[in-house]
């Protein structure tokens, strides 16, 4: 094991060790520390802070992330940045009550009890944890790392994917993937990784968790396989009997890209003043084409920003693709939306394909 160091970080007057082979961020998940994190990649800016004091290089990474000129004034990338000497670094983006409440990282072991199409290009991966015995401790809305053994002579195959669960059944997992043409997973999806296939997983990552303290009402906005970590969002709340209203606006194509729909409607009885909404882009809403939910034409974004009240008081969650978030985004900003009450994961395509 290499030197080790003690790294400070302000505001929040807290500290850990970190030894010089391993990121600060990997040793905060080794710690059950939650920094704020997206693709752990260095190409997504999440976990960008200020080193105040102390020796420290950076592996490769992005400068869409971290630009020269920013680097130069003392920011850093805390996925990839290694310790030579202690540290004192100025957390940027932090949530004061998730910081010291995380699910440290585990490693898996689970066999695929289910690969069902959903649609024409989303699957549902269910698999049962058996390593360990006690199943996967995580947050709805987080997500995991899925290693997939290579072909002979392959590196292993390394994906992203949240989990659509909660912590009713901890044995069981679910995945909603989009399937992306030539994409390698996808690809395993077709017959490769089938019922009895044995898997490792590493997590739970992520900050897209309910939090604790909060009365607002719940504003869910997605798209895609973005249903998710929000399915795994409302299962929670159901779970606990939660009086908070929840509003929830899905995005897809066309009717034939809506799922899940007897599900939603299932949960929805169970919670107060719960309502959803479907989102066409690409036809025009026919008479029950999401069953008894109402269906509106166009983008997500626009049916929210032209059907939504009250987003400033609201705690607002996000999953889907990368466009569908950043303009959800720039909607929240507009309507003054606190970043404390914006939940989301940025994944990148590297993770996500």
């Amino acid at each position: 094991m290499s030197d080790k160091h003690v790294v400070r970080f302000e505001p929040v007057d807290l500290e850990m060790e970190v030894h010089e082979d391993e990121t600060v961020l990997d040793a905060a998940f080794r710690q059950g520390i939650s920094l704020m994190h997206g693709c752990r990649e260095g190409q997504c800016s999440a976990c960008k802070s200020f080193l105040l004091d102390g020796d420290a290089q950076h592996d490769r990474y992005s400068t869409f992330a971290l630009a020269d000129y920013e680097s130069e004034e003392g920011y850093v990338l805390l996925c990839k940045l290694h310790p030579f000497s202690d540290l004192t670094v100025e957390l940027i983006n932090f949530d004061e009550e998730e910081l010291r409440n995380a699910v440290p990282i585990q490693e898996l072991s689970a066999t695929v009890e289910a690969v069902e199409p959903m649609t024409r290009d989303i699957v549902s991966l269910r698999l049962r944890v058996t390593e360990p015995v006690a199943g996967f401790a995580f947050k709805p809305g987080q997500y995991a790392d899925v290693h997939v053994p290579g072909r002979a002579g392959a590196a292993p195959i390394t994906r992203s994917f949240s989990m659509a669960t909660c912590q009713d059944a901890p044995d069981r997992l679910e995945f909603l993937i989009k399937k992306y043409p030539g994409g390698l997973f996808s690809g395993l999806l077709d017959g490769t990784i089938a019922p009895g296939t044995e898997l490792r997983l590493t997590g739970p990552y992520g900050s897209c968790t309910l939090r604790k303290s909060s009365e607002r009402d719940v504003v869910m906005i997605g798209g895609g396989a973005g249903m998710a970590p929000l399915l795994g969002l409302l299962r929670q709340l159901r779970h606990e009997g939660s009086e908070r209203r929840v509003t929830f606006y899905y995005g897809a194509r066309t009717a034939a890209d809506l799922f899940y729909l007897d599900v939603i409607e299932e949960l929805g009885r169970g919670l107060a003043g719960f309502s959803f909404t479907a989102c066409l882009s690409d036809e025009e809403p026919q008479d029950g084409a999401a069953g008894e939910f109402p269906v509106e034409a166009g983008l997500v974004t626009d049916v929210v920003d032209r059907l939504q009240t009250g987003l400033a008081d609201a705690d607002v969650y996000l999953c889907g693709p990368p466009p569908m978030v950043d303009a959800t985004l720039a909607l929240l900003e507009r309507e003054g939306v606190p970043l404390e009450q914006t939940h989301y994961d940025k994944f990148t395509t590297s993770v996500t394909e």
